[in-house]
C-alpha cells in the first residue's frame, strides 16, 4: 500500500492564520513551489505563515498546519498527479501539459517520501529562506503508546500523570472567592 499526506485540522486555527485553509482530508504536498522566485518581504502576513509552516491541499490550494500519513491506492496516486497537474496549468502557468505532469509527479513523489512512517503519524513542516533558497525541515508527531486499561477513546488522552508522594505534606490552599470580590460584588435581580 502506498502512503501520502492528507490535510488534517485539529482545531479551527488554520482558518484564521492562512488566507485559505485546506479542507480536512485533502491530499497534500509540501507546497514550497508556490513561493518559488518570490521575495518573502513582499508577502502578506498570512502568506508568510503559509511559507513558514503550511502543507498545500491539492484540491483547494489551501494550507494546513499539519498533515497525516494515510494509505492510498495506485488509482488515488494517479488522480493526485492529474489534479495537481491541472492546478499547475490553471493557477501557476505551467508551459504545457507535459511539464505540468512532470512537476506534479515530482511533487507527489516528494510528498510520498515524507510518509515513511506508520499511518496516522502527523507531519509538520518548518520553512525558512536562507541565501535566497527555501529550506524545509519536517518533523513527525506520533501517537503515545495506548494505556492498557483505557477504552479506545481515552487510550491516548492523558495529558498529565499524577503521582502520590509519601512524606511530603503540602500546605492546604483555600480561596475566599467572595472576599476577593469585596466591595465590587455583583447582584442580580430575577424577575
Amino acid at each position: 500500500m502506498l502512503k501520502f499526506p492528507r490535510t488534517i485540522r485539529l482545531d479551527p486555527s488554520d482558518t484564521f492564520v492562512f488566507e485559505r485553509a485546506a479542507e480536512p482530508g485533502e491530499w497534500a504536498v509540501s507546497g514550497a513551489f508556490v513561493f518559488w522566485n518570490r521575495d518573502p518581504a513582499t508577502l502578506g502576513q498570512k502568506q508568510r505563515v503559509a511559507l513558514r509552516s503550511g502543507f498545500l491541499g491539492i484540491d483547494s490550494l489551501g494550507w494546513s498546519t499539519l498533515a497525516v500519513v494515510t494509505e492510498a491506492t495506485e488509482a488515488e496516486r494517479l488522480a493526485m498527479i492529474a489534479r495537481l497537474a491541472g492546478q499547475l496549468m490553471e493557477k501557476f502557468g505551467a508551459p504545457d501539459a507535459n511539464a505540468a505532469r512532470l512537476a506534479a509527479e515530482e511533487e507527489i513523489g516528494f510528498a510520498a517520501s515524507l510518509c515513511d512512517h506508520a499511518p496516522q503519524t502527523l507531519l509538520a513542516v518548518q520553512r525558512s529562506v536562507e541565501d535566497g533558497e527555501i529550506r524545509e525541515r519536517f518533523r513527525t508527531l506520533k501517537p503515545r503508546p495506548a494505556a492498557g486499561d483505557a477504552d479506545r477513546l481515552h487510550a491516548h488522552a492523558s495529558a498529565f500523570t499524577f503521582h502520590e508522594l509519601e512524606g511530603d505534606v503540602e500546605p492546604a490552599e483555600e480561596v475566599d472567592l467572595l472576599g476577593l470580590m469585596g466591595a465590587g460584588r455583583m447582584t442580580r435581580d430575577r424577575t
